[in-house]
């Protein structure tokens, strides 16, 4: 049982009849309780009309002694005068309640009662009160007990005295109905239960059969480790429909993490083979004829080695996310002190830099960022290098330019890729390994920017590298 409360589908069953039960009940006694209202009114309207029809005749002068009174067990009624006195009731009343007038069998009346005949011709005429009071009760006629609706009504006889009128009307019909109508809900409640409960245990698993392959298929794609299998997509619109797809998404981006990593790993040991081997060979050579041992030859590996590593360790930690130290710098400022740095390259670097350019950033990863950049063109290029520095509205721009043969088009997003490299040749000898643009395509992304390549006029790469411009005076995010 525990195990089945544990599904979506035994929850939702729970859930929907236990809704539809709190409604179903809810609204029984709502009908139940305007039924007992609609038959608590219709028998007062019946127990008003049977008071009036007596009121009216005490009106109109008729003896106490000679009214006609209802059908006693139908409507029972008392006729009481302001002190309390029974007048008349209804033949065969033995025990009433709920009128205040315990009485059932009328005073005898004085000689002076109005049914003297000296009083027959009196001109005065008598009239009935219009206001009506209505109350419950219980009466037994002939020996039969009921529940009664009692109205009272105020008569005024053409003497000018006034009595009260107490007629009652059964409620034994509209409590039959009640217990009839009560009883059928009753009856018909479980079986509405049974049948939500039914509707929605099929309706859910139907609705959740595709939630079941998803899972299915993802439980076997965990055994097997094989990310490029994909799960069942419906073919709907609807949120499971969605989540098959966001799933094949994140599928996807997984496969392609794995095959980048799986690339990396294999790029960089590769990478690493070549310094390390001929590290070796010229340790092992050293080692047998130390004549023969080139010292710069071991230390240029050893400073290959060191800078290939250092590469690797800040391309893992960008793509592992690494919080950047933020802080205001001053970017014309930052790439003067790196060209200045660089005074002894092979070619010339001309320079263009716009003062007061500021962005939000972390000095080192940007510094590394121009490093990489001029180190590319330096390799590509015929003659010299050119990087410029602007403001351009809520951008700081970096244009590093190269007069070399230039990126073709199909390989401009290529090359930021991790060990890709369009000169394999030139590029291992003077010492890279493809990471530069990479690093420095990842550092701008991280600090909210861009890094794309176009052709440079007239010829070679030009380089763009856009950030996010700071006001001076902001604190930084």
């Amino acid at each position: 049982m525990k195990r089945k409360l544990a599904s979506v589908r035994a929850r939702t069953t729970i859930a929907a009849t236990a809704v539809v039960a709190a409604a179903l009940v809810a609204a029984g006694i709502a009908v139940l309780l305007v039924l007992r209202s609609n038959l608590t009114g219709e028998a007062d309207r019946l127990a008003d009309e049977a008071a009036r029809q007596v009121a009216v005749q005490i009106a109109a002068g008729a003896p106490y002694g000679e009214l006609r009174l209802p059908d006693g067990e139908d409507n029972p009624v008392q006729v009481v005068d302001r002190d309390g006195r029974l007048l008349a009731a209804t033949p065969g009343l033995t025990r009433i309640s709920g009128t205040g007038v315990p009485g059932v069998t009328p005073v005898p009346l004085p000689p002076s009662a109005r049914d003297d005949d000296s009083d027959a011709d009196d001109p005065r005429a008598g009239q009935v009160g219009k206001d009506v009071w209505n109350g419950s009760g219980t009466a037994t006629v002939d020996g039969d007990g009921h529940a009664y609706r009692f109205a009272r009504f105020e008569a005024t006889d053409p003497r000018g005295e006034t009595v009260l009128v107490y007629a009652g009307a059964p409620l034994d019909a509209g409590e039959d109905a009640l217990h009839a109508a009560g009883a059928a809900m009753l009856t018909g409640l479980p079986v509405l239960l049974a049948v939500v409960a039914g509707s929605t245990w099929l309706v859910t698993r139907r609705a959740l059969r595709p939630v079941e392959a998803i899972r299915a298929e993802m439980a076997a794609i965990t055994a097997s480790q094989d990310l490029s299998r994909r799960v069942p997509q419906p073919d709907s619109y609807d949120e499971v429909a969605r989540l098959a797809r966001t799933t094949n998404d994140t599928l996807a981006a997984l496969e392609q993490s794995v095959l980048r990593q799986r690339r990396f790993v294999a790029d960089a040991s590769h990478e690493l083979r070549s310094p390390i081997a001929s590290l070796r060979t010229q340790l092992e050579v050293g080692a047998a004829h130390p004549q023969l041992l080139d010292i710069d030859g071991a230390v240029a590996d050893t400073v290959r080695l060191q800078q290939l590593a250092a590469d690797l360790l800040l391309l893992a930690r960008l793509e592992a996310g690494e919080r950047l130290r933020v802080t205001p710098v001053d970017l014309g400022a930052l790439v003067r002190a790196e060209l200045a740095r660089r005074a002894g390259d092979r070619h010339p670097v001309h320079s263009h830099i716009e003062d007061g350019v500021e962005v939000l950033g972390s000095r080192g990863h940007l510094a590394r960022v121009i490093a990489n950049l001029v180190d590319n063109a330096q390799r590509h290029t015929r003659t010299a290098v050119t990087v410029s520095v602007r403001g351009n509205g809520t951008r700081a721009v970096v244009e590093v330019a190269d007069d070399g043969d230039g990126v073709p088009e199909s390989e401009r997003e290529r090359i930021f890729q991790p060990f890709v490299r369009l000169d394999e040749a030139r590029s291992r000898d003077d010492g890279g390994a493809g990471l530069g643009l990479a690093i420095a395509r990842d550092v701008a992304v991280r600090h909210g920017g861009t890094l794309t390549v176009h052709a440079a006029t007239p010829s070679g790469a030009l380089f763009t590298l856009r950030l996010p411009a700071h006001v001076p005076g902001d604190r930084p995010a």
